[in-house]
């Protein structure tokens, strides 16, 4: 159960606030709503019904500065998840990017990325699919991280990256 102003992250909408928790006839039938309001979105407004196990189950609470700073620390060892198959990369992709899995989000852009970097050094880009797949778990993360640690958008890149840097130092 949440509570209304309680921040959220809401499937692929980021981080929301619950405006309102309220009773609503939609469709003929009167049921109670989260009413999110994604901080992101400007005027967007997302209904969703409290009953309905598989849209509340897209809601979950944003993760503490604690748990964003283990979360990058631990980024260097995480695997890839490189499939070769397009189709069922693809799916699994937008499995992860529906779960929001935080774990299974930077395993998608380390991926990616590395996919990205590898085919740059070849002289190809990135097929689109792919490329916008990354570009919506990366946008998921980094508005997360944004809200946790009170900066913007575009600050969260250089903090993972200076807070990398030293723990990379300390593995070699």
């Amino acid at each position: 159960m949440y509570l209304k102003d309680e921040m959220v992250l809401y499937s692929t909408y980021g981080v929301c606030r619950i405006a309102e928790i309220a009773e609503k006839d939609m469709g003929g039938s009167l049921r109670r709503y989260y009413v999110l309001k994604p901080l992101r979105s400007g005027d967007a407004t997302i209904f969703v019904p409290s009953d309905n196990e598989s849209l509340t189950s897209k809601i979950r609470r944003v993760m503490s500065e604690d748990e964003a700073r283990s979360l990058i620390d631990a980024m260097p060892d995480e695997g890839t998840i490189w499939m070769e198959d397009e189709q069922a990369r693809r799916d699994r992709y937008r499995e992860i990017l529906s779960s929001g899995s935080r774990k299974e989000l930077v395993r998608l852009i380390k991926t990616l990325y590395l996919h990205k970097q590898s085919q740059k050094g070849r002289g190809k880009k990135m097929k689109s699919p792919d490329e916008d797949i990354l570009k919506s778990a990366e946008k998921m993360l980094h508005d997360e991280f944004a809200y946790v640690f009170n900066i913007k958008r575009e600050e969260v890149l250089p903090l993972i990256v200076g807070r990398l840097e030293p723990l990379e130092d300390v593995r070699k």
